[in-house]
Order: structure tokens, then C-alpha cells, then sequence
């Protein structure tokens, strides 16, 4: 039962993934591009290096020899994940899950060409011209987004010729990795966007965790809530399409699957072949199994019999407001500690830089999940990261 994991990425969510596979008694070394990251603090051993470095990741790989690997980000040179496989290694959820959905060109045009579900119209630029040309067909408004970025880094939304120029060199600065080319979409009128937590089975059927519902800026998620009320048919169609999607890329595994929904009915948007961000709302209990240990029992191949909503709840982030390679000191523990059926979490981020999330809030209970929304956002504003 005692698997070698290696991780590749070592933020807040690798670190509750670790912690669940701890639970699990596994063994876990925990690799990223820094030392001290979240996921390190509690791996048994922890490696550093350049994870878009083909050959360090072999290295990696030959010296640890693991029994499993599982990716937590997007900048990794995922095309070796096929070699990884074909020695045996369990790549997380599959090789051709990870290669594909590092990239948005490869999971948009499975899902929109390969499975058929239905997405906005888009097309790929790799320079300023194209975008223009992109833009032409798609119309304004639209939204930008490099096909290697996370957390909605580079992403904006053009409504005027003038913001082209300036979409085109935002989206090249929040690109990661040594990939510069973007998708431009055409702008969905929608009502509202889910994350539909969506976990595929070694030897089960697929479970579809409760919707999420969330709220960005900056393309980042700034609070999450589950359950997001909506049409039963709406959220069927949600279903569907993400079992087609995960069906198609194949594994084992946790995956966030994004989807605005209209009038109309579900669109796909993205997919994360792991734990997401907006799932955090997952540690508040909601659920019977948490997003991450739900990953970690998919991963070993441990059956689950099913997901269960146990009660209602929702995330705020806590932002860090300046740069910094000190030490991060918090205030307000006290007072953010005094509200019930609340709880925090602080992810241990050795260095700071303007809207990092360094900590998330969490409130739970039988209330509208708007009315804990807002208990959740009062107790992130208490906290403070200096």
C-alpha cells in the first residue's frame, strides 16, 4: 500500500495533498522551483529545481525512482510524462492528461473538435497580428488568456481596438513557461461560472462533487461557495460534457472543470487535471471527503463509494499587498478566531508579492451560502499579512 509519490509543484494545494496522502501512509518528496514552498513543509523529502528542464526532470525521476507521479502546476515539461509512463510510472491522471491540459490549445481542441461539446468560438495567436486577426472573427468583446498560464495570470478582456496592443503584452508577461502563443474567446453572456469537481476511478464510476460557484479579479478566485444553485438540467449537462472531457483524456484522479453557464445551458471552459483552487471551500467540510483527499484515494486506487454534501460553505482568500523575501508575519488570528463555524488556513509562503494568497478563510453551516460568503470574506478581512 505504501506508494513513492513525487510531486511536481508545492503551493497551498500540494501541501493539502500531501497531508492526505500522509493520512494514507504514503511517501512523499515535494519538488518546485523554490525551497520552503507550502507542500515541502510537510513532504518527507523536498528537491528544487527548473521543472521546464527536461533533463532535471529526468534526473528527478531516475533518482528517486517513484511509483507515482503527480503533477500540481502547469509549467513543467510535460511531454516526458509519456516516457515516464511507458517505464511504468503512474502519471497523474494520465500522461495524456497532464500533456494536454497543460496547455489550453490541446484540451480546447479535444473538447471542442475530438468530444463536441460545446465552447465559445475562438482562435490562437502567436503574435499581435494574428491576435488582430483572432479578434476579427471572435468579435469584441473578448477575452485573452496565454495557453500556459494559471491563477488567470494574462488574462483580460478586449472591448476597443486599443486594448489589443495592450492584451497582447499582458498576456505574454503572465505567460509561463517558454510557450508564447494565446487563445482569444469569444466573450459568453452567462449568468454564472461552476467548477465542477469531477473524479475519475481506477475500477469505478466517475462522482461529480456538489457545483462551486466563485467570484474573480485579476482572474483569480476570490471566494468560492458550495453548492451553487442551479437548474437540475443546467447541472446534468455540466456533467455530461465533463465526463466526455475526463473520459477521453483518461486516469485516475481529481479534476476542475470549468463552466459558465447561460440561459441557454452549460459551456466548457477549462479543465485542471488536479485539486482547484476554488475547491478549497472542500477544507470547510462541506463534502464527505475534501477535494484533496479525494484525489489521494483516486490516485491509490482506493475506491469511493460516493460524494456527499454534508453542509453548506464557502472560501475567502487573504492577499498579500506588497513584495517581500522576509519572513511573512500575520495579525488578526485573534479576532478572526472568534467567529463560529469558521476556520483558516495559512499556506506557509516563505516570500510575499502583491495579491499572493497567503491564507484562506472558511465558513460552514446550514445558512444561504451568500449569508456565508460574507461570514467568510469578514473573517479574511480580519487577518493581515505584513
Amino acid at each position: 500500500m505504501r506508494k513513492k509519490i513525487l510531486l511536481f509543484g508545492s503551493g497551498e494545494l500540494g501541501k493539502e495533498f500531501v497531508i492526505a496522502c500522509q493520512r494514507l501512509g504514503q511517501y512523499v518528496i515535494a519538488v518546485d522551483s523554490y525551497e520552503g514552498a507550502p507542500a515541502m513543509q510537510v513532504a518527507h523529502e523536498f528537491e528544487v529545481i527548473n521543472m521546464l528542464d527536461g533533463a532535471e526532470l529526468d534526473r528527478l525521476v531516475a533518482k528517486h525512482n517513484p511509483d507515482i507521479i503527480v503533477p500540481e502546476i502547469e509549467a513543467i515539461r510535460t511531454e516526458r510524462f509519456y516516457d515516464y509512463e511507458a517505464q511504468g510510472i503512474q502519471v497523474v491522471p494520465s500522461a495524456k492528461a497532464g500533456n494536454f491540459t497543460m496547455n489550453r490549445k490541446a484540451i480546447r481542441d479535444l473538447a471542442a473538435i475530438e468530444v463536441g461539446v460545446r465552447t465559445a468560438t475562438y482562435r490562437y495567436a502567436t503574435s499581435l497580428e494574428e491576435l488582430k486577426a483572432g479578434v476579427a472573427v471572435t468579435g469584441m468583446p473578448c477575452v485573452v488568456k496565454p495557453l500556459m498560464s494559471s491563477s488567470g495570470k494574462g488574462q483580460s478582456v478586449i472591448k476597443t481596438e486599443e486594448d489589443i496592443e495592450k492584451a497582447w503584452k499582458y498576456a505574454m508577461e503572465g505567460s509561463r513557461g517558454d510557450l508564447k502563443e494565446v487563445i482569444v474567446e469569444g466573450f459568453i453572456d452567462f449568468d454564472y461560472e461552476i467548477t465542477l469537481l469531477t473524479v475519475t476511478q481506477k475500477n469505478g464510476q466517475t462522482l461529480f462533487c456538489p457545483p462551486i460557484g466563485h467570484r474573480q479579479e485579476r482572474g483569480d478566485y476570490q471566494e468560492s461557495w458550495q453548492p451553487m444553485p442551479m437548474s437540475p438540467e443546467h447541472l446534468a449537462e455540466a456533467q455530461e460534457m465533463a465526463g466526455k472531457v475526463t473520459a477521453a483524456l483518461g486516469g485516475a484522479g481529481i479534476w476542475g472543470v470549468e463552466f459558465f453557464i447561460t440561459k441557454e445551458g452549460a459551456y466548457f471552459s477549462e479543465l485542471s487535471p488536479r485539486p482547484h483552487d476554488t475547491g478549497m471551500v472542500t477544507l470547510a467540510g462541506t463534502q464527505n471527503f475534501s477535494e484533496f483527499e479525494l484525489h489521494a484515494r483516486a490516485v491509490l486506487g482506493i475506491p469511493i463509494a460516493e460524494v456527499k454534501l454534508e453542509r453548506n460553505g464557502a472560501s475567502a482568500v487573504v492577499l498579500a499587498t506588497a513584495e517581500s523575501n522576509e519572513e511573512p508575519v500575520f495579525s488578526g488570528i485573534e479576532e478572526a478566531a472568534q467567529y463560529k463555524k469558521t476556520d483558516f488556513k495559512l499556506f506557509g509562503k516563505p516570500t510575499t508579492r502583491p495579491y499572493r494568497r497567503m491564507a484562506v478563510a472558511l465558513a460552514y453551516g446550514d445558512e444561504d451560502v451568500k449569508v456565508l460568503v460574507e461570514k467568510a470574506k469578514e473573517v479574511a478581512a480580519k487577518i493581515s499579512v505584513k
